[in-house]
């Protein structure tokens, strides 16, 4: 469409140039009111070159949509596409009717046994039974015994503590502790205690301790020889309770000991028990 508006521009230039030359050409001629006869054909000249592109022009309006085509034929089945991905899985349906029974199965292993029951309601009593043979009676045994007698083998201990006899002579019932120096009592009763000290080169002041308070205190002047401190004295203890000797005085420590000339000695044993606690110590053994 533009090719054909350029080639009637064109043409239109042409005739323009054309009848302006004749115009020059003839300006003696006599111009009349009637036309004459046509002239003849010019020679074809080449054509010209192609004139400027003109304007763009305002675009035309859309078309009206065509007719709908009549339905084509079915076409040949394609190929089968690959399987997809798997989708999510749905939420889970109702349970459906349980199904019938099926057969019985093998036999299972034995369980572990289950846990002890509750304890059930108290039978009534039975019948008394026949008598049995009379026991024999072993009240030896239940005699409880303590005792212990001890000696020290170094001279002149350390004041205000208990002495630590470390010479075991005898200890019925292991109720003396030689790495403390105390009787340890362990039946409730009347306990005796003595000792037999030996000092030399000083005087003594020597003391029966019970749970830290003094029960007996004696003194015993040095003279120049050998002497003998002695004491005794019954107390009741109960279970746990402490006993030891003990220097009171500090410079009068004079025990001495000598494995070759003289020992120191410390003793006590249970007189009695405490009734009441051999009444039930007896229960026990029944």
């Amino acid at each position: 469409m533009w090719m054909l508006v350029a080639v009637a521009c064109l043409c239109h230039c042409v005739s323009a140039h054309l009848s302006e030359t004749r115009l020059k050409k003839a300006p003696d001629l006599v111009y009349s009111s009637v036309p004459g006869s046509p002239g003849l054909p010019g020679k074809a000249c080449p054509s010209g070159p192609p004139g400027a592109q003109g304007c763009v022009g305002i675009p035309g309006r859309d078309g009206r949509d065509g007719r709908k085509g009549e339905k084509g034929e079915k076409g040949e089945t394609g190929l089968k596409g690959r399987v997809g991905a798997p989708g999510k899985t749905g939420e889970r349906g109702d349970p459906g009717p349980p199904g019938k029974q099926g057969p019985v199965g093998d036999k299972g292993d034995v369980g572990l046994p289950g846990g002890p029951g509750q304890d059930g309601q108290k039978g009534d009593k039975g019948k008394k039974g026949n008598r049995g043979i009379g026991g024999v009676c072993k009240c030896g045994s239940l005699l409880p015994k303590s005792a212990f007698s001890v000696g020290i083998t170094s001279s002149h201990p350390t004041e205000k503590v208990p002495i630590k006899f470390d010479k075991i002579l005898f200890d019925e019932g292991r109720h003396y502790n030689p790495e403390t120096g105390k009787f340890i009592c362990a039946y409730p009763g009347i306990y005796y205690f003595s000792y037999d000290i030996t000092l030399a080169n000083k005087h003594l002041a020597i003391a029966l301790v019970h749970n830290g308070q003094y029960r007996i205190k004696t003194f015993d002047a040095n003279t120049g020889n050998h002497d003998v401190a002695s004491g005794s004295t019954a107390i009741y203890l109960n279970p746990e309770d402490e006993v030891w000797l003990e220097i009171f005085y500090s410079d009068q420590n004079g025990l001495y000991t000598d494995a070759g000339q003289a020992d120191s000695l410390f003793s006590g044993f249970l007189l009695y028990v405490d009734t009441n606690y051999f009444d039930t110590l007896a229960e026990d053994y029944v």
